[in-house]
């Protein structure tokens, strides 16, 4: 389980790095579709709403890495699924609120 636990830390750091970025105005990282109808003056404020669901994920992958370091038991592993689950969807509303708000809609 500790091989699991490292790269759900590797993946955790990763989204981190990306959240920070885009909360520091690199709205770039952002696909380009997603801010189709933000206006130039709205950016700053898309990418500081967009970090939070990107901090979340990368809160979600940790808590997932960090429940198996416990033990192996079935119980522990379907702790960390449902702790996954439940964090990407909470990571998921997170980023649909900042899109509907500032694109108008997903798309």
């Amino acid at each position: 389980m500790l091989l699991y636990a490292l790269i759900m830390f590797g993946c955790a750091a990763l989204f981190l790095a990306l959240g920070i970025a885009i909360r520091r105005g690199h709205t770039g990282l952002i696909h380009d579709y997603h801010q189709t109808h933000i206006p130039k003056e709205n950016l700053p404020a898309y990418g500081r709403a967009f970090s939070w669901g990107m901090f979340s994920i990368s809160l979600t992958l940790l808590l997932t890495g960090v429940i198996p370091l416990f033990g192996e038991s079935k119980a522990l592993m379907t702790l960390s699924t449902c702790v996954m689950m439940v964090g990407f969807v909470i990571s998921f509303v997170i980023l649909a609120k900042a899109q509907k708000k500032y694109n108008g809609g997903f798309f």
